[in-house]
């Protein structure tokens, strides 16, 4: 399994017991926002919005919430703050490719504080375009399987729309062209399989290896961009290995 992916895991997990749920529910809470006023407010006809109505339940985010903001985004609401989607690039310790997606109101406070967290990481924030063409877009799906099940149940994947999957005990990801995402993921549900994350995602097409030193930092880069208000995805194509993704989840 990727690097970022395991990276991505643990992300999701440490968001699950994490004291700051204001600042991810103002996070889905923009997204959802922007996904509604883009594309409307029926998630029957607007794939975003869906995927962020999924977020928002996954992190347990009030059903009241979710329709308040969908409705001050279309209008039937008492409005709010106008906000712009500004993707930000550089390279992390080791020059691992770092981008940081952002929804901003004030793009010269984001842009202070994306450049504060690389400068403190020994980072550097590079123009734009500079590291995006080393992403495609790409559901990814993880589930947990009993491992001697786990080849069966990739073969399945196949046949219903995924590209390919890696196994890493009894993890299994699974990867799949993004107009393909939500039918498998449905698909897999209606199985009974046990989702872990289900996203549509930059994922890297090639992976940087860094020494454990540099890894540990372009993790807590990471973790700077994702605890900044304004920051709502991360993605890197830095490869980290299990030990120190460990030893990072035990010190954070």
């Amino acid at each position: 399994m990727s690097g970022h992916s395991k990276w991505s895991t643990i992300k999701h997990q440490k968001a699950r017991n994490d004291a700051k749920r204001g600042q991810i529910f103002t996070k889905l809470t923009r997204e959802l926002s922007v996904a509604a006023r883009q594309g409307g407010g029926d998630p029957a006809m607007n794939f975003r919005l869906r995927l962020a109505m999924d977020n928002a339940r996954q992190s347990n985010m009030p059903m009241d919430n979710v329709e308040r903001a969908i409705q001050r985004a279309t209008g039937a609401g008492d409005g709010g703050p106008a906000l712009e989607e500004v993707i930000y690039e550089g390279y992390g310790p080791g020059g691992a490719a770092v981008m940081a997606i952002a929804l901003t109101d004030n793009r010269n406070r984001t842009a202070s504080e994306i450049r504060k967290s690389f400068d403190r990481q020994n980072s550097k924030l590079g123009q734009g375009g500079s590291v995006a063409w080393q992403f495609e877009q790409k559901g990814i799906i993880t589930l947990d399987v009993e491992p001697e099940r786990a080849d069966e149940l990739a073969l399945q994947a196949i046949d219903l729309g995924a590209d390919d999957f890696d196994l890493d005990g009894s993890t299994l990801e699974l990867r799949c062209a993004p107009e393909s995402f939500e039918e498998l993921r449905r698909s897999l549900e209606g199985k009974g399989a046990s989702l872990t994350t289900a996203e549509v995602t930059m994922s890297p097409k090639t992976q940087a290896t860094l020494n454990d030193h540099d890894a540990e930092m372009t993790l807590r880069l990471l973790d700077r961009l994702e605890e900044l208000d304004d920051v709502q995805k991360v993605y890197t194509n830095a490869d980290f290995s299990a030990e120190v993704l460990e030893r990072y989840g035990v010190a954070a």
